[in-house]
């Protein structure tokens, strides 16, 4: 039974980092840390970003909880370290490989999924400045763009 928790509080830590993902792309990014994030929405030259810098943060909150567990001190950190690792990996292969092709692995999807949140990105992208933004999630997006994907399929 206790593994069966273990694996629900990593799915749930998993889930939950949606909402943080959200919330801090729309409050912090576009907030008051835009310093770091403006770069992706208005590039500048070379490979890495300052936004690559939210990465770090979100690696040391995992790498805190694997500790934290290593140690004794909170047994569930591996199972929430784990779900915040599993995100970031997602978050990695759909932002940075899927989406916006920093490498080129995917060029095109049948997948109405794909091509949801594909669009979705756009919506958010065509807005340079930290106003006025929109679609701040990465794996949930607005309904009307999944619509829009199948019917566009068929």
């Amino acid at each position: 039974m206790e593994i069966l928790l273990q694996i629900l509080i990593c799915i749930g830590t998993f889930a939950g980092m949606e909402f943080m993902a959200w919330f801090t792309h729309k409050y912090v990014m576009h907030g008051f840390l835009w310093v770091l994030h403006k770069d992706h929405h208005q590039p500048e030259k070379g490979w890495f970003e300052r936004n690559d810098a939210f990465f770090l943060f979100y690696a040391a909150i995992s790498t805190t909880l694997f500790v934290l567990w290593n140690e004794g001190i909170f047994e569930y950190g591996l199972a929430m370290g784990i779900g915040i690792f599993l995100y970031g990996f997602a978050y990695f292969s759909v932002h940075d490989v899927f989406i916006h092709q920093r490498l080129n692995w995917f060029k095109r999807t049948d997948n109405a999924y794909f091509r949801a949140i594909r669009k979705a990105h756009k919506v958010h992208h065509k807005h340079l400045g930290k106003e006025d933004g929109e679609c701040f999630g990465m794996l949930v997006v607005p309904w009307k763009f999944f619509k829009e994907a199948k019917k566009a399929k068929q």
